[in-house]
């Protein structure tokens, strides 16, 4: 089974024109609304039914929506690197995974572009 809780926080960021096909509007500071839904997997408790209880779900990711709201994720968010959507979401799995057994996905989305990013974790070496 699948559970998921979203949440939404905004920040500014600036990207600089040394990333191929990126305009120069986007190197000056600008913000963004964006949307995190992050998903886990596992099989309900046979007494209640659940999960994950939903509190301790959101108590999980509240640190880390606390930490990227009203940030300027160049400058505010340890170990975040260059603020694209694919290290947002990586950033994120690598804040909750100790903490929720069974992350499965993370997506970071800025819905006013029409663009996210879907993170399933590290990979397992061959």
């Amino acid at each position: 089974m699948l559970i998921y809780k979203e949440f939404v926080f905004e920040a500014a960021h600036l990207l600089p024109q040394a990333i191929a096909g990126t305009e120069k509007k986007y190197g000056r500071l600008h913000g963004h609304s964006y949307r995190v839904r992050v998903t886990l997997e596992g099989e309900p408790d046979a007494e209640t039914g659940l999960v994950v209880p939903f509190e301790i779900f959101e108590k999980a990711i509240g640190a880390a929506r606390d930490q990227l709201d009203h940030s300027f994720l160049n400058e505010d968010i340890d170990e975040l690197g260059l603020p694209t959507l694919e290290n947002i979401a990586r950033w994120l799995w690598q804040k909750l995974a100790n903490d929720l057994a069974g992350l499965t996905e993370v997506t970071v989305a800025r819905d006013t572009c029409r663009e996210g990013c879907i993170y399933r974790g590290p990979r397992a070496a061959a």
